[in-house]
């Protein structure tokens, strides 16, 4: 008993991690389940009901390996760390996608390893259909297509496409984007699990898509080889071609498939067909080939046969549940529809709201102008009939105007041609005033010669008298001497005086000419300048005249006029004025001289 109880007691479970497509559990597991009862209860806690096309795969030596349902977990080549990891993943295609993969948990889980696998390279796709499948793609993690929402860029964190791809073409992300985007915008209306069927409905057409290749040789000479094991049968490839198969074994063409340490054979139905025979050099890989070919067949000839009463009732319900999820999206379409026809129509009730708010503000402000322009024509009414008014009086003396305009230009014809009479006399007058200068100033040359001549008769006298003067300085001299011898004297003296006497008249009457030649001067020189203070009064009178006719006729014919005949004037009266400067200047000097 004691020693019974010292020992150490074993533990009752162990931790494992399943790995699923979108999602890491982790389950407390006792020793002695087998793989069955942990599979189940994966299968149990994603809900999944289709558990024949899947399987728990680990790592084993640079190898994977799948685990058995009939051993115990524990006693199979796992990996002896806690948690032991597993990833749970399909491990038998359908043929058909669309009749096979009833439940939306099982499409689900198989679009997301399809497309791990294109985006791998473990699957070949080209160019064109790894845009088709990214655009179903992305219609199922985003759902229709909104530009509004979905603005470029919004696939930049999202791979969709193999790098392979990527690397082909000299084509940028943004570029990529515009493509994808292009055929997402034509999935409008396809919901989550369609675009995921459509997804696959293109996959399985790819040539390796299902397909688990194994390295093989054909003969002991080691001449390398591939074997593919699918939903179809199986089939013999080249090593650096997976696409394309050199050899294909159907399943309803294979009778039996047995192997012996390395060896396979295969045999046909036909028996006149030859028995293929090929090696694998591993045991571990030999019977994961056998575990596939044992599989994929048993589904095979499961698919021939009626459906059992549990497919049946998951396909019932499938249907159900299609149609139920196909009236709710009807339902959600058509809410949503309604949803947003009445959110348009709530866009459309307030912008049209916007927009009468505006027309009413609009009329309102038409309104206040409207008042405002009554008001301001009302004034320019009563403007313009002033305005009429004032016309009507202007047009009234406008044409009493145009009346005595008309009187006007008849006097003006008239005083026109008394002017022109009377510039031809102010000619004329010029002429005579002209003249009259040149004989003053004739005249006033003679007066100067004259002039001339009184003053050299002057100075004759002068001298003369000079002389004169000069010869009685001895008479007197003689008077004062004592007077001479009686005899003979008197008659000297009687001839010294009436020489004396003779003198002294001479002198007056040679003072006296003199005398009255000046006077005559003096007459002469006052007569001319009353004569130029006449002449100068009349020609200042004539100015006078001559300037209250123009600007009488200015007044009644116009300005133009006026300038035309106070220049005309102007010119004669500038050359009367110089020719009297000119005898002013002349007479100034005689008179002044």
């Amino acid at each position: 008993m004691s020693i019974l109880g010292l020992k150490k007691k074993q533990p009752k479970t162990f931790k494992v991690k399943v790995i699923t497509m979108d999602a890491e559990v982790e389950f407390s597991c006792e020793v002695k389940w087998k793989g069955k009862d942990l599979f189940d209860l994966v299968c149990r806690t994603i809900g999944l009901r289709e558990t024949w096309f899947f399987g728990l795969r680990y790592i084993v030596k640079d190898t994977y390996a799948w685990l058995k349902m009939e051993k115990r977990v524990l006693d199979q080549e796992v990996p002896k760390e806690f948690p032991i990891t597993f990833h749970f993943l399909a491990k038998f295609f359908p043929e058909k996608v669309e009749e096979e993969l009833v439940q939306e948990i099982t499409q689900h889980l198989f679009f997301l390893q399809v497309k791990k696998k294109i985006l791998d390279e473990e699957i070949f796709c080209s160019p064109e259909a790894c845009v088709l499948l990214a655009s179903y793609a992305v219609q199922a993690k985003y759902g229709d297509y909104d530009p509004n929402f979905h603005k470029p860029g919004f696939l930049s964190q999202d791979e969709l496409l193999p790098k392979r791809v990527l690397m082909q073409y000299q084509m940028t992300a943004d570029m990529w984007e515009e493509k994808i985007t292009a055929w997402y915008a034509e999935h409008r209306g396809i919901a989550r699990d369609e675009a995921e069927m459509e997804y696959l409905k293109i996959a399985q057409d790819l040539e390796m898509y299902g397909v688990s290749y194994f390295s093989i040789t054909q003969n002991k000479r080691d001449t390398d080889l591939l074997l593919g094991v699918d939903a179809q049968g199986l089939h013999i490839y080249s090593p650096n071609n997976k696409l394309n198969p050199n050899k294909s074994f159907p399943w309803s063409g294979i009778r039996n498939i047995s192997y012996s340490e390395k060896e396979f054979t295969i045999k046909p139905l036909d028996k006149k067909k030859e028995v293929f025979k090929f090696y694998s050099s591993q045991l571990r890989v030999n019977k994961l080939i056998l575990q596939l070919c044992i599989g994929n067949h048993d589904l095979f000839m499961r698919r021939r046969k009626v459906d059992t009463i549990e497919v049946q009732q998951m396909k019932a319900q499938a249907k159900e549940e299609k149609a139920r999820k196909k009236v709710e999206r009807q339902i959600l379409a058509r809410e949503k529809q309604m949803r947003e026809e009445a959110e348009r129509a709530k866009e459309e009730m307030e912008r049209r709201l916007f927009q009468l708010q505006d027309e009413a503000r609009l009329a309102n402000e038409a309104l206040l102008r409207s008042e405002e322009t009554a008001d301001l024509l009302a004034e320019k009414a009563q403007i313009a009939e002033e305005e009429a008014k004032l016309l009507a009086h202007k047009a009234a003396e406008a044409e009493q105007e145009r009346q005595r305009l008309e009187v006007t230009a008849l006097k003006t014809k008239e005083e026109k041609r008394l002017m022109e009479q009377k510039m031809r006399e102010a000619e004329q007058l010029a002429v005579k005033l002209v003249e009259q200068s040149e004989r003053r100033l004739k005249e006033a040359d003679h007066l100067k010669q004259d002039l001339n001549e009184a003053k050299d008769a002057e100075r004759r006298a002068k001298q003369k008298l000079l002389e004169i003067t000069k010869s009685t300085y001895p008479l007197m001299a003689a008077y004062s001497s004592p007077p001479p011898p009686p005899d003979g004297t008197g008659l000297h003296l009687e001839a010294g005086s009436c020489r004396m006497d003779f003198k002294d008249t001479d002198m007056k009457r040679l003072s006296m000419e003199i005398e009255r030649e000046r006077l005559e001067y003096m007459e002469k020189s006052k007569h001319l300048q009353d004569q130029l203070k006449e002449l100068k009064s009349e020609i200042e009178s004539l100015k006078l005249e001559e300037q209250k006719e123009l600007d009488k006729m200015v007044t009644e014919v116009g300005y133009s006029y006026k300038n035309d005949i106070t220049s005309v004037v102007h010119i004669f009266c500038s050359v009367i004025l110089k020719w009297v400067c000119v005898a002013w200047q002349r007479w100034g000097w005689c008179t002044l001289s």
